[in-house]
C-alpha cells in the first residue's frame, strides 16, 4: 500500500460532472488499496469572481480580507469533492488548511508555508478514509487564513505530499504531461516521459505554465517526484496505465536524462528591455541603476553591461513586461540623471527563448548550434544569459515563433530520442 497525493486544478474541478469524475478516478486508487489525499482547487473562474466583487467595494482592499474571502473558493470545491466519494461509498473527509493545519507566514495574498502538522490527516488515512485538503491556503501564527498566491494549490499539494512522505504528488490538469515546447508553436513538440527537477525549475521560470515555480522549489528541496498528467482521460480507465503515464519530474538523474542534451524550448513573450546608454563606469553604478529598481519592487532578470569605451559603458536589464512603463518612468525622472546617463532606450517588444537540458553540463558547442541556428534564420540576438543547464537570449518579438520552431528542429527534439547532432 503506497500513499499519493492527488492535485486537481479549477478546470477539472469546473462542474459537478467533472467533480463526479475526480472521485470516479480517486476511488479507483482507493479501491486498489492506496491511500489518497487529494487537494482541489477551487472550481474553475470562482477565484476571480470572488476577487472582482471585492474590488468592486474596494480599490485597495485588505489583504487579510482578501485571504478570508478567496479561501471560500477551495473550501466549497473540497467540500463537494468529499460528499462526490461519500456518494461513491468510500468515506472521505474535507478540512480547510487551517484545520490541518498548514502554517504559513503572515503575508497575505502570497504567504509561504513554514510547516505542516500532518498528525490529523494521517490519522484519518490509517483508519481507511480518503482525505480532501483545501489547496492555496494555510494559516499564519496568529489564527488568520492566509492564501499562497495565484496558483498555490500546485505547492499546498508538493507540501503535503512532503509531510506525509508520499510515494508521489500526482498534479492532474487539463494537458497530459509537460512538452518539449508550447504544441501550439510546434506541433510536432514530444510529451516527456521524465524530467530533473532542475529542467523543470528552469523550464517554469522561463515561461513554461504547466506548473508554478514555488511547487517545483518545494520538490525539489523535499525531494518529492511529481508526476503531471491528464485529468480529462476515462476514470474508469486502468491504474497501472494511469501510474506510468504523464511526466515524470524526479531528483534520480540518470544516462539516459542526459543523453538529450536539451530537453525543452522554453520562451516569454512578456519581456521589457531597457538600456542606459552612456553612463560613466565608476565603481557602484550597477547598484546605483538596479538598487532604486529593486526598491520599487520590481523583479530584473537578464542584465548585461558592456565594456567600458572611453570611461563609460551602456547598462541593459529586461523586466517583466507589466513592469515596463514603471521601470521606464523610473530611469528618464530618477535614476538616468543620478547616475549621469545620456539616454535611456526602452524596448517592450521583445520576448525570450531558451533552451534547457541537464546533458549541457557534459556537452560543448550547444550554445555554438544555438546561435547558429538563430543567424541562418536571420534572427538578431540583443542579449544572452546561461547557466550550466540553460542558455536564453532576448529577440525581437516577432521572431519569438521562428526561433522556437528551428531550435526545436536543430536540436532533434521532434525525433523520438533527442540526440545532440554530430560535429
Amino acid at each position: 500500500m503506497s500513499l499519493f497525493v492527488h492535485k486537481y486544478g479549477g478546470t477539472s474541478m469546473g462542474s459537478v460532472e467533472r467533480i463526479q469524475n475526480v472521485a470516479k478516478r480517486v476511488a479507483k486508487w482507493h479501491a486498489a488499496g492506496h491511500q489518497v489525499v487529494v487537494v482541489p482547487s477551487a472550481m474553475a473562474g470562482e477565484t476571480n469572481r470572488l476577487l472582482g466583487l471585492a474590488k468592486e467595494i474596494s480599490d485597495l482592499p485588505d489583504g487579510r480580507e482578501l485571504d478570508m474571502l478567496a479561501a471560500t473558493g477551495e473550501q466549497a470545491s473540497s467540500a463537494l469533492l468529499a460528499l462526490a466519494l461519500q456518494k461513491q461509498g468510500i468515506e472521505a473527509r474535507s478540512y480547510a488548511g487551517w484545520q490541518v493545519a498548514v502554517h504559513t507566514d503572515s503575508a497575505y495574498t502570497k504567504a509561504r508555508i513554514t510547516n505542516i502538522d500532518s498528525a490529523r490527516v494521517q490519522a484519518d488515512l490509517d483508519a481507511g478514509r480518503v482525505v480532501v485538503v483545501t489547496g492555496f491556503q494555510g494559516v499564519d501564527d496568529e489564527g488568520h487564513i492566509t492564501t499562497l498566491g495565484r496558483g498555490g494549490s500546485d505547492t499546498s499539494a508538493v507540501a503535503i505530499a512532503a509531510a506525509l512522505k508520499a510515494t508521489e504528488c500526482l498534479i492532474y490538469t487539463d494537458v497530459d504531461g509537460v512538452y518539449t515546447t508550447d504544441p501550439r508553436v510546434v506541433p510536432e513538440a514530444r510529451r516527456l516521459k521524465v524530467l530533473s527537477f532542475e529542467e523543470m525549475l528552469e523550464m517554469a521560470s522561463l515561461g513554461s505554465k504547466v506548473l508554478q515555480i514555488r511547487s517545483v522549489e518545494f520538490a525539489g528541496k523535499y525531494h518529492v517526484p511529481v508526476r503531471v498528467l491528464s485529468s480529462l482521460t476515462d476514470p474508469a480507465g486502468s491504474l497501472e496505465q494511469e501510474m506510468t503515464s504523464g511526466t515524470l519530474i524526479t531528483f534520480e538523474e540518470d544516462k539516459n536524462m542526459e543523453s538529450a542534451v536539451v530537453s525543452g524550448i522554453a520562451f516569454s513573450r512578456d519581456e521589457a528591455k531597457l538600456t542606459l546608454l552612456g553612463v560613466p563606469d565608476t565603481p557602484g553604478v550597477a547598484y546605483s541603476i538596479l538598487g532604486p529598481v529593486a526598491a520599487a519592487n520590481i523583479d530584473v532578470d537578464m542584465i548585461v553591461q558592456n565594456q567600458s569605451v572611453r570611461g563609460t559603458t551602456d547598462f541593459s536589464f529586461t523586466v517583466n513586461r507589466n513592469d515596463f512603463k514603471r521601470t521606464s518612468d523610473l530611469l528618464q525622472k530618477q535614476i538616468a540623471p543620478a547616475v549621469g546617463a545620456q539616454e535611456v532606450v526602452a524596448d517592450e517588444k521583445v520576448c525570450k527563448v531558451s533552451i534547457v537540458g541537464i546533458g549541457m553540463r557534459s556537452h560543448v558547442g550547444v550554445a555554438s548550434l544555438m546561435f547558429r541556428t538563430l543567424s541562418e534564420e536571420g534572427i538578431n540576438i540583443q542579449m544572452i544569459s546561461t547557466s550550466e543547464i540553460k542558455t536564453s537570449v532576448i529577440l525581437n518579438d516577432k521572431y519569438m515563433e521562428l526561433a522556437v520552431r528551428a531550435l526545436h528542429k536543430a536540436f532533434g527534439l521532434d525525433g523520438e530520442t533527442p540526440a545532440f547532432p554530430a560535429q
